[in-house]
């Protein structure tokens, strides 16, 4: 590559008119991606690690156009002439012009590039305008010579510019490295310094030309590209590990059935031998479409020493393992206290009590049933939760509510129980919220649909054949939340 300020090698000019398309092209870019930038990250700096890692790469894209506008803008002025003055007016104007065109401030970094050459016969050094300005150097105190050039150069980084110069001048190797300079306002900046040896008609070195161009700003945007994906990286793999967590912690938690199943435990015989009365049971846990959003819905049914039957349904605000364990924590508790003997409205209050005082805040909302097998009877309770649906003869309804808010909203709150007498063949439906798949379906709408299965469930055989009605019409498609949906059927 032969020096520009070689008198003897004048150099070819591009076709203005192709350099011009380039640099109106360039700018359209440059709009674009602003565009793109503003639509995709906003202005302000985002705290999810996948948006700073997208306004990283806009940034970094939006120097190298910058990068690529100036350096076009320099190829169609063509070479600088002799004039240091009219070159830094023109440096100085194309800045402003150019700051102006891409939508920056002028005086913003723009990853100036300048040339050199250095005589190695007459020791006359020539740096462009731009060169000085890069420096922060005035054009009065003249170019450094080869061997004071060292001296801006940050101490760390003064051998890989020496063997750069080093392997040019004695091997003949082309030059092409970074290192870091202190300006003279004492600023650092990297600066990417490309050259080669210009030889004389012997084919010795006489001189060696170079382009130095600063790009102390696009190595910084790679650099925070490479953190903002770091982070994005850690990020997703603490998100893996967390849902592989919450995922372990609920299926350890929640009754791990397969179809039916039969309380009291000794009942799980055929349909025609089963004691009226008794419960035929069936369950499932629907989850999100996505698959990170792992709640704290539970189901459970559990066999008290009375020969009773608990029945609970329920779920907790938020995802994740604080939700999940924050679930199995009033779970275990409300299995253990019901095996003391506590009526439903009373276990309400202590879970309430225990969900307030817990380390980590949360609302929830859950239905709490005892079924008495030789009376037939249901008592419950509820707290801010849809009612369990009772189906009787082909005919559905909602339970009448007893008066419980939400758990952990108030300190102390009461909580009312009411009884319902059950007949053989009644279906009773318990159910979380969250289990239309479109989440902004009101409550009363997804009860109505429940209802319209009511046929359905009167020509069902088991539970389980219940449940899958139930999947049928609310299952397999994508939903925003995780739901569960617990049935029993009172055998006949």
């Amino acid at each position: 590559m032969p020096s520009p300020l070689h008198t003897d090698r004048p150099a070819a000019q591009p076709p203005e008119q192709t350099v011009d398309a380039l640099i109106s092209l360039t700018r359209r870019l440059r709009g674009d991606l602003d565009a793109v930038r503003r639509e995709t990250v906003g202005e302000e700096l985002p705290a999810d690690p996948r948006a700073r890692w997208q306004r990283a790469l806009c940034e970094l894209a939006a120097h190298q156009l910058d990068d690529l506008g100036e350096h076009l803008d320099q190829l169609r002025e063509g070479l600088p002439d002799d004039g240091t003055a009219a070159r830094a007016g023109a440096g100085e104007a194309r800045q402003a012009d150019q700051a102006g065109a891409y939508g920056q401030e002028a005086g913003a970094p723009l990853g100036k590039a300048g040339s050199a050459e250095w005589n190695l016969l007459t020791d006359d050094v020539t740096w462009s305008a731009e060169l000085f300005e890069l420096f922060g150097r005035r054009p009065e105190d003249g170019a450094p010579t080869l061997d004071e050039l060292p001296s801006w150069v940050l101490e760390e980084d003064t051998h890989l510019l020496t063997a750069m110069v080093t392997d040019c001048l004695i091997d003949g190797k082309p030059i092409d490295g970074e290192f870091r300079i202190v300006r003279g306002d004492g600023s650092q900046r990297t600066v990417h310094m490309m050259g080669e040896p210009v030889l004389d008609e012997d084919g010795a070195t006489a001189s060696m030309w170079a382009v130095l161009r600063d790009v102390s700003e696009l190595r910084r945007s790679r650099q925070a590209v490479r953190e903002t994906r770091e982070s994005l990286r850690h990020h997703r793999h603490a998100a893996r590990t967390e849902h592989r967590l919450a995922v372990e912690l609920q299926e350890a938690v929640l009754p791990p059935w397969r179809g039916s199943l039969g309380f009291p435990p000794g009942s799980t015989v055929p349909e025609a031998d089963a004691a009226p009365g008794t419960l035929d049971l069936a369950a499932h846990y629907l989850p999100s479409a996505c698959s990170a959003l792992v709640g704290g819905d539970w189901f459970d049914a559990l066999q008290l020493p009375d020969g009773r039957t608990l029945l609970s349904v329920g779920g907790l605000t938020g995802h994740g393992v604080a939700a999940t364990s924050s679930m199995a924590m009033l779970l275990g508790a409300l299995r253990g206290m019901a095996v003391t003997g506590a009526e439903p409205g009373p276990l309400m209050g202590w879970l309430n009590h225990l969900l307030d005082a817990s380390a980590q805040p949360a609302l929830g909302s859950a239905v709490c049933c005892r079924y008495d097998p030789t009376t037939r009877t249901l008592s419950w309770s509820q707290a801010g939760h849809p009612a369990p649906l009772l189906f009787r003869g082909g005919v559905g309804s909602a339970l009448r509510p007893p008066e419980g808010m939400l758990l952990g909203a108030v300190p102390d709150a009461a909580y009312a129980q009411a009884e319902e007498p059950l007949e053989p063949g009644d279906v009773l439906v318990l159910h979380t919220d969250g289990l239309s798949p479109r989440g902004t379906e009101p409550t009363d709408a997804v009860t109505e649909r429940l209802l319209d299965l009511a046929p359905r469930f009167a020509a069902a055989r088991s539970a389980q054949e219940c449940v899958r009605a139930v999947l049928e019409e609310f299952g397999g498609k994508e939903r925003e939340d995780d739901a569960c949906v617990l049935i029993a059927r009172i055998r006949r």
